[in-house]
């Protein structure tokens, strides 16, 4: 597949004149514009949220990501963390503290 070359897009241009006319393309090219713009607005908002919320989570844990938490939670059960995978390290403690319980 080739790309699109120069010819390719002055045949185009003229199509749009020919379609549309000369008043009408810039107000179209203004529209595609303003139109880009939203779209990028709201996905950086919707992008930016989830970001938000680990970060207040991560306050409300005393700054620790999940991992680090899980492996405080993991020493103060006398369990050693180190090389585990977390999934694994997850079922251990979370079976040390049912049998706590």
């Amino acid at each position: 597949m080739a790309a699109i070359g120069g010819t390719e897009v002055m045949i185009i241009i003229v199509v749009f004149f020919l379609l549309f006319g000369a008043k009408r393309l810039p107000e179209m090219a203004n529209a595609l514009g303003r139109s880009k713009g939203e779209f990028q607005r709201g996905l950086d908002e919707a992008t930016r949220l989830p970001r938000e919320a680990r970060t207040v989570a991560d306050l409300e844990a005393g700054g620790m990501t999940p991992d680090v938490a899980l492996v405080e939670r993991a020493k103060a059960l006398g369990l050693d963390p180190s090389g585990m995978d977390p999934a694994d390290l997850q079922r251990k403690v979370d079976a040390l503290e049912q049998a706590e319980e």
